[in-house]
């Protein structure tokens, strides 16, 4: 009987063992930095939201939500969208978003998360509905923006901020993309037309200034040769006049001593040549008879 009661009572201390620890693993709540617990007591918000560290609970009473504090991304599904222009297209994008109150992001709101995303749809419905499609296309960091402002209003009594919003990918209807690619083939035709007419425009250009330079450079190779050959007569002449100078300077010198019978002995070597040619004509200097003279008058005075 004793055993049998003893047996019991190990049996009632070790549940209630199991019971205590229970409670105590449901009392103790171990809450990272990034994390807040916002504890509900029978149904109330028990002040400001508990953490980061160990965080007692009262089990059965608190009941504990969990919200991240960390900035997250969540992606919109692809969405069909009427442009200002009647133009289906098709987006979809990510909006990054961060929970600025823990509280009012549970009491405000049952799934914030899906309710923003909704909300990001019908936003982007209403924004691509404002905006004809060639903008669409081309402005889509204001989009973005204009995303973002008006989903931040909303989120804002939730306790959430919308930090960023950027459209990953826009489908234009087949027609346009068809146009699209006509119009990028157009234009790179063109731009390769441009660039081939640059280029045949830039080498006319190089020649001509090649031609250019090489025709200046004749014209001073010319200019250069002329001014050298100008300088080489006007020195040969310098030289010559001054030899021929030099040389008229000597028969003066020369010419001073010589005497009356040598000039006339140099007449009659003149004659002499004269008579030895086959002419018929004679010629006598008028100076003959003064010559002749100077020769009998030596001789008589001798």
């Amino acid at each position: 009987m004793f055993e049998a009661l003893g047996g019991s009572l190990v049996c009632i201390v070790g549940a209630f063992l199991i019971i205590g620890l229970i409670v105590v693993f449901n009392m103790i709540r171990i809450v990272p930095e990034y994390q807040r617990l916002v504890v509900l007591r029978l149904g109330r918000v028990m002040g400001k939201p508990q953490g980061p560290g160990l965080v007692l609970l009262i089990p059965g009473v608190d009941r504990p939500i969990r919200v991240d504090l960390r900035e997250q991304v969540r992606e919109v599904p692809q969405q069909t969208s009427i442009t200002k222009d009647n133009a289906p297209i098709s987006i979809d994008f990510l909006w990054y978003f961060k929970v600025i109150d823990p509280s009012q992001s549970v009491l405000q709101v049952t799934n914030f998360e899906a309710a923003a995303a909704g909300i990001a749809a019908t936003t982007l419905r209403a924004v691509i509905g404002g905006i004809p499609l060639d903008d669409v296309l081309s402005q889509r960091e204001h989009i973005n923006t204009m995303l973002r402002t008006r989903l931040d209003e909303v989120t804002e009594r939730w306790g959430v901020k919308v930090t960023n919003v950027e459209i990953r990918e826009i489908v234009p209807p087949r027609d346009v993309q068809e146009a699209m690619n006509r119009q990028m083939s157009a234009e790179r035709i063109r731009r390769a037309v441009v660039t081939e007419s640059t280029g045949t425009r830039e080498a006319a250009v190089n020649v001509a200034e090649g031609e250019k330079q090489a025709a200046i450079l004749r014209a001073e190779g010319q200019k250069q040769s002329a001014i050298l050959a100008a300088q080489g007569e006007r020195e040969a002449q310098l030289l010559r006049a001054e030899g021929f100078a030099q040389a008229l300077d000597q028969i003066f010198s020369s010419a001073k001593n010589v005497d009356q019978k040598t000039m006339t002995l140099q007449y009659f070597e003149t004659l002499k040549s004269m008579g030895m040619s086959p002419s018929t004509k004679y010629i006598f200097p008028m100076e003959f008879t003064s010559m002749l003279d100077n020769f009998v008058n030596k001789g008589s005075k001798g």
